[in-house]
């Protein structure tokens, strides 16, 4: 064949396929594109938002405790809030392959789909309270710290304030 048919069936090609290769071009055109992203929070900020929640509620409900006083609350955790991911596993004939479940938000954000969240592990606590030199204060303040954070009481302390 010689040049002149080549450039002939190609001008044909092109005119007959213009709007489908315009359409393609403006697809790649649009994928090439960047994504507009937020930021996402860090994720040591809302475990201490959280932990600092729960002293400040600790601190809100034992000082309406009658005899207690002023009170100041003090919690150290042994872990954040832990959120476990749903996960797929698939058996193939030699080896076994776990993958998360990905879900797709209305906004195309990728997400991995939540199973459960378990709450904070604390060690202990220390609690400061006027009142703390009377024994019914005192106990009254440790029952009411173990209940809300699952600490054991011989975890918790409960000292004098000055």
């Amino acid at each position: 064949m010689d040049t002149i048919a080549i450039s002939e069936r190609t001008m044909e090609w092109i005119k007959k396929y213009r709007y489908v290769a315009l359409v393609l071009l403006a697809g790649l055109i649009l994928m090439a594109l960047p994504e507009k992203k937020t930021a996402a929070a860090p994720a040591a900020e809302p475990q201490v938002t959280k932990e600092s929640d729960l002293e400040e509620s600790l601190e809100e409900i034992l000082c309406q405790l009658q005899g207690a006083g002023k009170i100041r609350v003090l919690l150290t955790s042994a872990s954040g809030e832990e959120t476990v991911y749903q996960t797929d596993t698939d058996r193939g004939s030699d080896d076994l392959r776990t993958e998360t479940v990905i879900i797709t938000g209305s906004d195309r954000e990728e997400t991995g789909l939540i199973r459960q969240v378990n709450p904070p592990e604390y060690l202990g606590a220390i609690v400061l309270c006027q009142g703390a030199d009377n024994a019914a204060v005192k106990l009254a303040i440790v029952e009411a710290v173990a209940n809300a954070t699952g600490l054991t009481t011989d975890k918790i302390s409960v000292l004098k304030m000055k």
